[in-house]
């Protein structure tokens, strides 16, 4: 199928929201043009299927609103518009079985991006769409876009253009932050972007750094405050990453952003409370060493070594309530945020108060932005991707309103 209306559209950006508005546009008769900058389309959304590709979650649609947290009424609109099961049911549409799993969140059955991204690019191509690759947006030359290719400088004209460069997180992936500069002369409002979804820096002594860097805590309990997760998390030579630390950023983030620190609070042994853990602990035979008392009771020998990174020093408490409570309670200061181009996603970007309802830009309304440049945040678990397909159809729509 082509194009059947004399309209142009151009998108700025192939990831998961420029693509999917450009399907809704070429099915409504519109002429697309995409531009990306990498050599190969969606790269990030490609980076993310190697863990299994979390597409979205299955929980009730009220609770999965509330993780966006301050911008649930920003993109609620979008996402009941394009919901979870939507998704899902665009997937099987393109012949990809998705299943639930034990989480709630959920995946493709092949368990990665490229089967998924291969029938998509097929569809759009069906449609008319066309993709320009190697093609970097340069700015605006009055009401056109112009772009560094290869081949040399390139202009576009259109009638409508969306802009989805995601954030400034992995930036060898095509998401570098640059286009913040060229919006702001525009007069658009751009909230600093921050890391989302990272890790952070621990003053770790030189012996355990050495030691216990790679190694994981498992089924723990991390907490900061009152915002909390279990799972685990992943020691590193600057600090501490992770499923569970993610869930907790945004809050040890602006923690440390005031105060310049933050305090993680580690649980151990969830499963136990402290008295069943002190007397597991005491039930040991008499003269077995501290290290083998952990053991008992299935401390990791990277857990152990974060109660002695916590203590201070190689020695742990004798006494079994007072060695259970620190096992309960290990608190590890953190002292700043991993650098945002090792974040898995940002906060901050374009504020809502510079966008219409349509997703147009206030300052240029014939000018649409979606995905990751917007101010949002959320965490893994489907979240991420939800937002930028269901912000990228939307953005589209408004397009197809200001076609005519």
């Amino acid at each position: 199928m082509t194009a059947s209306s004399n309209k142009r559209a151009i998108i700025v950006g192939a990831g998961p929201a420029g693509l999917a508005a450009a399907e809704v546009l070429a099915r409504a008769g519109v002429a697309v043009v995409i531009h990306d900058r990498m050599p190969n389309p969606a790269r990030k959304f490609l980076l993310a299927g190697r863990g299994g590709l979390n597409l979205t979650h299955s929980e009730p649609l009220g609770d999965f609103l509330a993780r966006y947290g301050a911008a649930q009424s920003s993109l609620e609109t979008a996402i009941r518009a394009f919901t979870p099961d939507d998704l899902r049911a665009w997937c099987e549409e393109l012949g990809i079985e998705t299943f639930v799993g034990s989480s709630g969140r959920v995946f493709p059955k092949q368990m990665k991006a490229s089967p998924l991204l291969r029938a998509w690019l097929v569809r759009l191509a069906d449609l008319g769409v066309q993709l320009v690759t190697r093609s970097r947006w340069a700015g605006w030359n009055e009401d056109a876009l112009t772009f560094e290719t290869p081949d040399g400088p390139r202009t576009e004209y259109a009638d409508v253009a969306l802009f989805a460069l995601g954030g400034a997180s992995w930036p060898r992936l095509g998401s570098d932050g640059s286009w913040v500069k060229a919006f702001s002369a525009r007069g658009v409002n751009i909230v600093p972007m921050k890391p989302a979804n990272s890790g952070f820096m621990a003053s770790w002594s030189d012996v355990f750094r050495d030691r216990f860097a790679g190694n994981p805590i498992k089924a723990a309990h991390f907490a900061h405050g009152a915002v909390e997760a279990n799972g685990d998390a992943i020691i590193t030579q600057a600090g501490i990453e992770g499923g569970a630390i993610y869930a907790l950023s945004s809050a040890l983030r602006d923690r440390i952003d005031r105060e310049g620190h933050a305090d993680l609070v580690i649980d151990m042994t969830p499963n136990l409370t402290a008295g069943e853990l002190a007397r597991k602990i005491a039930s040991a035979p008499s003269g077995t060493s501290t290290a083998n008392r952990l053991r008992r009771a299935g401390i990791s020998p990277a857990a152990a070594g974060l109660l002695r990174e916590r203590r201070g020093g190689p020695g742990l408490p004798n006494d079994a309530a007072e060695l259970a409570a620190l096992i309960k309670a290990c608190i590890i200061p953190l002292t700043g945020v991993a650098p945002i181009d090792r974040a898995i996603s940002v906060a901050g970007g374009i504020s809502w108060s510079s966008l219409n309802a349509d997703y147009s830009l206030k300052a240029d309304p014939r000018t649409f932005a979606a995905g990751e440049m917007l101010d949002w945040e959320a965490p893994t678990g489907g979240y991420l991707l939800q937002a930028c397909f269901a912000t990228g159809r939307a953005a589209a729509h408004g397009m197809l309103v200001r076609l005519g």
